[in-house]
């Protein structure tokens, strides 16, 4: 069995060893290729800094990147009896290597370590989620051109209220995913900053140069102070599961109108039949499991900031065990949420409209209004209007006028779809990708780093 970075010459009792350890070994299995980046510039920086000599930082490297495609393609195992990603990093290292293995641990923590890691993977993970989001968004806005003209109620309390369209309620939806790309912009923001050479959360004698792994892991700048650098753990990955159940809100809520929506009683869209159940009992049904599973997974992922939250809220400033919990629901999240939007996008994609739901007589009160407004550009003001308009209802003497010809933006006659579209783009502009790939291809890559 392995020794421990820290084990001495006391035994490990070995349930302590299954209590403390958990399911790290396992969450830490998603973070090992961005170990293994944080190592690569790690090791560069303690050979300019003469801790490492040139030979020795080029075989280590050498192994190091071995190591990340081994991780890249699923074969790398943290052993039994070794404790986490970094100490079967440094093992294998050590192993291959012999003493110039137990070099790289210069200068740094296992605290800085996983703090790294973590804002390596979800900066990476993050990119994945736009891409998720924006394909929703796509399918949504091209609902939305093609059924821009289908009349469909407005609803408030749930009572017929106005005339709406579908390519209003596709569009708002579609909108709605641009603030969530916002929110998570600035997630990605707090997230793209360095804790690398914060060890333990106070720094350390040697002189590290924090400048070069910034710059080599692709960071748009460091965490500066050694002890927010370590108190960023937790609040990190909060903020940026705030991000995440913003687009979980949006989406569930569309799993509700789209529930709504099938049922018999409303009648306005029919889901693709593939992405719809049956009853054992009952031969008619075709349930909307999909949006109604949908709907729960998106409930969870907004309780997700609020677990995060009663783990970190009662820590003071520095490293505590307690952290290490977080990443057992946080970082499954983003495989979840790409899940879902996946799946959402498919379903967006194959719905079918009702283009006839306004001829029918129950909703013909959802006009009240534009008659209202039709005697107010005719001269009645508009309280009088509004009484005539009323008393009608209520004699029953009301006949709607269907003619509807809203033109202000965001209206259903213009609905702005090209500035939506502009405003999503331009927010994932503001993300650089690109950035974090050309350090990423560099360290992997690089003949001379």
């Amino acid at each position: 069995m392995a020794r421990k970075l820290w084990e001495k010459d006391t035994a490990v009792d070995h349930d302590v060893e299954l209590y403390t350890v958990g399911r790290d070994r396992e969450m830490d299995l998603m973070l090992a290729p961005y170990d293994v980046l944080g190592s690569i510039a790690h090791v560069t920086m303690l050979q300019s800094i003469g801790l490492l000599n040139q030979n020795e930082k080029q075989v280590i490297i050498q192994e190091l990147r071995n190591i990340y495609h081994s991780a890249v393609n699923g074969d790398f195992v943290i052993e039994e009896g070794v404790e986490d990603v970094h100490s079967q990093v440094e093992f294998i290292l050590t192993r291959k290597l012999g003493d110039i293995g137990k070099k790289i641990h210069s200068g740094r923590s296992r605290n800085d370590q996983v703090a790294v890691d973590l804002k390596l993977f979800i900066r990476s993970r993050i990119e994945t989620v736009t891409a998720a989001v924006k394909s929703l968004f796509d399918a949504l806005q091209c609902q939305s051109e093609l059924h821009k003209d289908v009349i469909i109620p407005g609803y408030t309390h749930l009572q017929v209220a106005m005339p709406s369209s579908f390519g209003l309620w596709f569009g708002a939806y579609a909108e709605s995913l641009v603030d969530d790309l916002t929110m998570l912009l600035s997630a990605y923001r707090i997230s793209n900053r360095n804790p690398l050479g914060s060890a333990a959360g106070y720094g350390s004698s040697f002189p590290l140069d924090r400048e070069m792994t910034t710059r080599l892991l692709g960071f748009d700048s460091m965490n500066y102070n050694v002890v927010y650098a370590q108190m960023g753990r937790g609040k990190t990955e909060r903020i940026v599961s705030q991000a995440l159940s913003s687009i979980a809100a949006t989406v569930g809520k569309l799993a509700f109108d789209a529930c709504l929506f099938n049922s018999q009683n409303f009648g306005f869209i029919k889901l693709p039949d593939e992405f719809t159940t049956g009853s054992s009992i009952m031969p008619h049904k075709k349930n909307p499991d999909v949006f109604e599973l949908t709907r729960a997974k998106c409930n969870k992922l907004q309780a997700l900031p609020v677990e995060i939250t009663l783990i970190t809220s009662n820590l003071p400033s520095g490293y505590f065990r307690d952290l290490q919990l977080i990443k057992e629901n946080f970082l499954p999240a983003f495989d979840e949420i790409e899940s879902i939007l996946a799946m959402v996008t498919r379903m967006v994609e194959g719905m079918k409209v009702n283009t006839h739901i306004a001829d029918d007589d129950r909703y013909k009160m959802m006009y009240s209004v534009e008659t209202v407004n039709k005697l107010v550009l005719n001269g009645t003001p508009f309280r009088d209007a509004y009484l005539k308009v009323g008393r009608d209802i209520e004699h029953g003497d009301f006949v709607p006028e269907k003619d509807i010809n809203h033109t202000h933006p965001g209206s259903i006659g213009n609905l702005c779809t090209d500035r939506i579209h502009a405003l999503m783009e331009r927010t994932i502009a503001e993300f650089n990708f690109d950035a974090y790939h050309k350090a990423f291809d560099t360290l992997i890559n690089g003949k001379d780093i």
